[in-house]
Parts: structure tokens; C-alpha cells; sequence
């Protein structure tokens, strides 16, 4: 998706250009509050300030609205709104945390053909009350190797700020997780230790157990991507997002123990 939105700006301004996103998404996975920042160039940001031979009165706000033009009727993915960013902003490293919403139905729900693109479906009905509560004790900044996906010199600390479950008035369990940040595969591996708890395969103490040990483990299945949504980011006040993006770029480490 990201290839096809830089192809409809790169058709406004003229030539290509290359997003920065807020979170990098995998495949199957949706978005809803994607955020992405691109820098132009001086005749690029020409082109955007001109049309038909006219100046643009908020040349940074018509940039959403042309491209859903160039985008068409019914797209995959669009543009809900544009703007210049403030000094310092980088989608990426300004970030101060994520939130991904997660759908899953059980028995409970059941199948909905119509919602089958971004829900995941499991048989059996899940003990939404136990999820939660497991899904609550692992909150707080830890080393979360054990549910993410190894890449060599990224780290996996990582601090979670919320993860909580619920059903809906559907009885669609919805799982709320934000962090700071996420390495790989980190939300949909959180998901399936709490399906395993809502199996009653596993306990809360278990996915902490889990957790500390730091490796990779076959208790638990990393779940589909099919219902995975990024649903937020959330920025710091514009006089601190260039501070911001430094401090994010240097390596996260564990506090020393007292």
C-alpha cells in the first residue's frame, strides 16, 4: 500500500518520493491511524503550491484531497488529511507509542462473512475475562524476545503501556494494545498467549514465565494477520518531537537493577 500512495504523489509533484511511516505494517495487516511524513524537494513543494497555473491557498492540506483524486473511486488505501509538519517531525522516531486493536471471534460471535478481512476466527469459545487479566500482567517495560521475531541488532525491549481484551456488542473479543514501540510479530505473538490462556491451555503466570526466559516458544501461536489493526500513534508537543526522534534512535536498554 505504501508503493501505491508514493505513486499517486509522485504523479502531483512530478517525480518519486519515499514515506516515512509511523509503524511498518506486515503483510495483511490494516491501518487505520498510519501516519507518514515525506520531504520534497524545492521544485516537488513548487508543484504542490501551483495548480493549473494558480497558487494554492493551504498547499499542504490539498495534498490528501489530490490524491484521492489520482487514487480513484474504491481504493485499498487513502489519504484522510495532509498538512506541513512541524520543525523536527519524523513519523518514525517522533512516535511516543503505538495502539493496535486486534479482532478475534470464537463461538460466541461466530463467523461473519462480511468481516472475514480483518477479523480472525478460532473455534471454541475463549475465556475473555482470563485474557484480560494475563494480558494486564505483562504491561511494563521488559525484554519481550520471547514474543517477537528475531532481527540481528534490533532490540527487543520494549515498554507496554496498555493491553487489555473485551467483546464488543457482537461478542467479538477486541484486544487494545499501545507500547512505545513494537519489534516484529510482537502484538500478533501477544495475541496468541492470550488465546492459549483463553483455551485454558495456559495462566497468566505462564506468559510472564514465558516472557522472562527471553526465547522463542512453541506454547503459543503467533496469530493471522488478517486482524491486525495500527489504530494510533501519538506524538509529543511539537517544541519536543525533534528531541524526541533523537532519543528514539539510540538503543533502548533495561534500567540497571537497585
Amino acid at each position: 500500500m505504501q508503493g501505491t500512495l508514493e505513486a499517486a504523489l509522485a504523479r502531483i509533484v512530478g517525480s518519486e518520493v519515499q514515506f516515512v511511516v509511523a509503524g511498518r505494517t506486515d503483510a495483511g495487516v490494516h491501518a487505520t491511524g498510519q501516519v507518514a511524513h515525506v520531504d520534497l524537494t524545492d521544485e516537488q513543494w513548487s508543484r504542490v503550491q501551483t495548480r493549473q497555473g494558480k497558487s494554492v491557498v493551504d498547499a499542504g492540506a490539498s495534498i490528501a484531497h489530490r490524491m484521492r483524486g489520482v487514487l480513484g473511486a474504491y481504493p485499498d488505501a487513502t489519504v484522510v488529511r495532509s498538512s506541513v509538519a512541524p520543525e523536527g517531525f519524523d513519523a518514525r522516531f517522533s512516535a511516543v507509542w503505538r495502539r493496535y486493536e486486534y479482532r478475534l471471534a470464537d463461538d460466541v460471535s461466530g463467523y461473519r462473512p462480511l468481516q472475514r478481512h480483518g477479523t480472525t476466527s478460532v473455534r471454541g469459545e475463549l475465556n475473555a475475562e482470563a485474557m484480560d487479566a494475563a494480558a494486564q500482567g505483562l504491561i511494563g517495560l521488559h525484554d519481550f524476545a520471547a514474543y517477537c521475531k528475531a532481527r540481528e541488532e534490533a532490540t527487543t525491549i520494549r515498554t507496554l503501556l496498555d493491553y487489555r481484551w473485551r467483546r464488543d456488542d457482537e461478542g467479538v473479543l477486541i484486544a487494545h494494545v499501545k507500547a512505545d514501540a513494537f519489534c516484529h510479530s510482537m502484538v500478533r505473538a501477544l495475541v496468541g498467549a492470550c488465546v492459549a490462556v483463553g483455551e485454558g491451555r495456559l495462566d497468566g503466570t505462564d506468559l510472564i514465565s514465558l516472557r522472562d526466559a527471553l526465547d522463542r516458544t512453541s506454547a503459543f501461536k503467533v496469530l493471522a494477520a488478517r486482524g491486525l489493526t495500527l489504530a494510533e500513534v501519538g506524538y509529543p508537543d511539537a517544541s519536543l518531537l525533534g528531541q524526541r526522534a533523537e532519543q528514539t534512535r539510540a538503543r533502548r536498554d533495561l534500567p540497571a537493577a537497585g
